[in-house]
């Protein structure tokens, strides 16, 4: 067994060990599964609204634009964080206070049954729009790094598995607590690996100097440019004053100074993780500048040593989990 498949063997194994003990604590009602009881910490709530916003795309799908357009493409994420820090500073006080459990019941006592038909129907699209690239983009991360071990398809089955399982196991509690351990391990992996690779390429100078001049790889503006950044920043910012299961974390919290604080904790968390990855994307683009940007960022991590690239490769995935959980 490879060491990189036994790393995200050992973690598949955490994640239900954690889930089992936290469906002790969903038990007891609705309200205990689907928003913990309303008793999570300001610790849960960050880690909850980070690990749903860190997924593939603010990971791989960023480091992959890096590769082509440069630095820039952190903005990406960067924009989930300003959206995270305003539904701290701006709406979740209101959401709590108007003691809701989803967006369609609220349209429902602002309007009709009509509306919160309307409202359920396009949840359901979102969310499953949503799980979905989660399947694919799991998938893709277990077959390209383990192509002995999982064909797309297995590995899209396998995201599934765990992805269904811990949230059916200990609803709100088991995503919430799992994703202690997804952050954690997003972190540290992404984190790691990018600077023993930039220590392994000789430094910034010596990368820099790799990458063509035509492209502004170095530039925070250039690349996606200021309307594309601008656009994500609205775009996300309205995702995250609506989509259900944001406003579920919010809802789910101990009181509203707990919700305030740990969406904006979250939101300044993600500032800076963006443009680790789109360095990361960089770096693959230095030392492997003639093969697709799908591809250039697995080779460069399965060229660690296999203890770091077993660990960022669950690093990937656990981003991909945290989303669809």
């Amino acid at each position: 067994m490879s060491i990189p498949l036994a790393i995200v063997l050992i973690y598949i194994a955490v994640l239900f060990l954690i889930s089992f003990w936290a469906e002790k604590r969903a038990r007891g009602g609705v309200e205990n599964y689907v928003l913990a009881g309303r008793k999570l910490t300001t610790t849960l709530v960050t880690v909850s609204i980070v690990g749903l916003a860190i997924g593939g795309a603010s990971t791989i799908g960023v480091s992959e634009q890096a590769y082509r357009v440069g630095l820039s493409a952190g903005w990406y994420t960067a924009a989930w964080g300003i959206g995270a820090i305003c539904m701290g500073l701006l709406v979740a006080k209101k959401y709590r206070q108007l003691r809701i459990s989803t967006i369609p019941e609220l349209l429902e006592r602002f309007y009709d049954k009509k509306g919160m038909v309307i409202g359920v129907v396009c949840q359901i699209i979102i969310q499953l729009v949503i799980t979905s690239l989660q399947y694919i983009a799991g998938g893709t991360i277990l077959h390209v790094m383990l192509p002995n071990i999982f064909s797309f398809s297995s590995g899209m089955l396998t995201s599934a598995v765990v992805f269904i399982g811990i949230t059916f196991i200990g609803g709100m509690w088991s995503a919430s607590l799992s994703n202690i351990l997804n952050v954690l391990l997003i972190y540290v992996g992404i984190v790691a690996a990018t600077i023993v690779s930039v220590v392994q390429a000789g430094g910034m100078e010596a990368i820099v100097a790799k990458l063509p001049p035509s492209v502004p790889y170095t530039s925070l503006i250039d690349g996606v440019g200021p309307l594309g950044i601008i656009g994500w920043i609205l775009v996300l910012v309205t995702v995250n004053l609506s989509l259900q299961s944001i406003i579920q974390i919010s809802l789910g919290a101990r009181d509203i100074a707990t919700a305030q604080r740990g969406f904006v904790i979250g939101g300044i968390m993600m500032l800076p993780i963006g443009f680790v990855c789109a360095l990361m994307g960089i770096i693959a683009k230095a030392n492997h500048p003639d093969v697709s940007a799908a591809m250039a960022l697995p080779l460069m991590i399965m060229s660690l040593h296999p203890v770091l690239s077993g660990v960022t490769l669950a690093a990937l995935w656990a981003a991909d989990i945290s989303t669809a959980c």
